[in-house]
């Protein structure tokens, strides 16, 4: 069953060019790692809610776009290997790897795919 890293950013407008740069950059590690597929995702139709949404969910200002993106492993094994191999590879140094976005407004986690069409679906 496959396994999904899903991630929500507020990225700066400005930084649009530098953040698909950067993951680029990271989808070719993920990929080394066993990943299966990386997709990135700008907000174009994200509206404000009442109570919650994207965009309270990063802290997104002015200026700010929200960024939804995931990768899809093969299983959670990979993926746990996938990520601690890259904890010791030296391209993922934060010196190396300068963020376009404040990373401390990011949110992540791993998913268990439930559903995936087209394609085999997921059993729970």
């Amino acid at each position: 069953m496959s396994y999904i890293d899903g991630f929500l950013a507020a990225v700066p407008v400005a930084n649009k060019s530098a953040y698909l740069a950067h993951a680029q950059y990271m989808a070719t590690v993920f990929m080394e790692y066993g990943a299966l597929q990386v997709v990135e995702n700008w907000a174009d139709d994200v509206p404000h809610g009442k109570l919650t949404d994207f965009h309270r969910a990063v802290q997104a200002g002015d200026g700010e776009a929200v960024v939804f993106s995931w990768v899809r492993w093969p299983d959670k094994a990979t993926r746990d290997a996938g990520w601690k191999a890259m904890e010791n590879d030296p391209r993922m140094q934060a010196d190396s790897l300068p963020m376009p976005f404040d990373g401390k407004r990011m949110v992540y986690g791993g998913f268990i795919n439930l559903l995936g069409l087209p394609g085999a679906a997921a059993t729970p």
